[in-house]
């Protein structure tokens, strides 16, 4: 009987408790929503090849493939261009008898498929002007001698020249993902930290001692934002500096501008962090933040390209600070570009920050109105 009662009273807390119910029964549909999003999102790969000096039908078989757009150029110069520029997934350029190709790689599957598609128009071009040798020559003969005999045709070599503007023959999926693998986790552990530290503060009367004095709302939050910022600023750097030589990941751009971003997302993280702590009351509570606020900003940072998704996910995608900083960092690691070239990506990532103090300091009306 006293095991009934024991079990009601803690029924009836987790029901009073609606963070706790939301935990267990919401969380885990909107993650399974999420993946079912991400594995359902449309996985055709489509490339854009640009080609210099190639046979017209060699652009056409290749043009004929399901997926692919060719795009001819006057000049190796300018599809390089726009191959640099992101426009083109590769350029095909025919000199010297043999076939140069660069890739941009900074998307595997684009890559693999540039390549199926050039030797597959390539073999087929090749078949058609044997069948078409095969029956001129066997014309020619029957004109002379009246029967048919065996014709006997070498197979010219194809030589194709690879050439990668981002790794090489080696490069992986695992390549793309862990410029956003480092934002993501510069993200989760500085909003925990941050959080968790804040409500403690809280939970111990810190925070509230420091309520009663006449310091000022904003103050109290730039105070928390500067002091935890500087860990934020060590923990950053560390994670991307370490995440970089262990993950063994090439970096064409500046490191210290891939640090900048990181500290940037860090503070962004730091200010979500304190922001959500103060509607939480225990440990347990900030901890049932994550699936509603960490774990979908995994699914919408570019891990799975959105464009490949829906038009109402691509949305979703964009009011998350980690998409941007995903785009920001693969940019600078995988293309070499700077700071003003990311300065997009930077102005949304310090819009966050402004947006995320505001609600900080008017969140802090609950307890005290000063």
């Amino acid at each position: 009987m006293k095991t009934l009662v024991i079990a009601k009273k803690v029924v009836i807390e987790l029901i009073r408790d609606k963070r706790t119910v939301l935990l267990m029964f919401v969380a885990p549909l909107l993650i399974l929503c999420l993946l079912n999003l991400m594995f359902s999102a449309s996985t055709k790969t489509k490339v854009t090849i640009g080609t210099v000096d190639v046979n017209n039908q060699i652009n056409r078989k290749m043009d004929q493939v399901d997926g692919t757009t060719v795009k001819k150029y006057e000049s190796e110069k300018h599809a390089k261009k726009d191959l640099d520029a992101n426009s083109l997934d590769g350029v095909i350029s025919y000199k010297s008898k043999q076939y140069d190709v660069t890739y941009a790689n900074l998307d595997v599957s684009k890559t693999v498929m540039t390549k199926k598609v050039l030797e597959s128009a390539l073999m087929k071009d090749n078949v058609s002007k044997l069948q078409s040798m095969v029956v001129k020559q066997g014309q020619v003969i029957a004109k002379l001698t009246g029967q048919q005999e065996s014709v006997k045709m070498n197979k010219s070599k194809i030589s194709i020249k690879n050439h990668y503007n981002y790794g090489n023959s080696k490069t992986n999926f695992f390549d793309k993902m862990a410029p956003i693998l480092i934002g993501f986790f510069v993200f989760f552990f500085v909003f925990l930290i941050s959080g968790m530290a804040l409500l403690k503060e809280r939970i111990s009367g810190t925070l509230e001692r420091l309520l009663a004095t006449p310091v000022k709302r904003s103050e109290i939050v730039y105070g928390y934002m500067l002091g935890y910022g500087l860990m934020a600023l060590a923990q950053a750097s560390l994670i991307t500096v370490v995440g970089i030589k262990l993950l063994d990941i090439e970096i064409i751009g500046s490191i210290f501008s891939v640090i900048i971003i990181a500290v940037l997302l860090g503070f962004v993280a730091l200010a979500f962090g304190i922001l959500l702590s103060t509607f939480a009351s225990s440990e347990f509570q900030m901890m049932q933040f994550i699936p509603l606020v960490v774990v979908p900003q995994i699914f919408f940072s570019g891990i799975i390209p959105l464009d490949s998704m829906a038009d109402w996910a691509q949305r979703i995608g964009k009011i998350l600070p980690l998409t941007y900083a995903g785009e920001a960092l693969s940019a600078i690691i995988m293309q070499g570009a700077g700071l003003i070239d990311v300065g997009k990506d930077i102005l949304v990532l310090i819009i966050f920050l402004v947006v995320l103090l505001i609600l900080n300091i008017l969140g802090l009306k609950r307890y005290r109105k000063v």
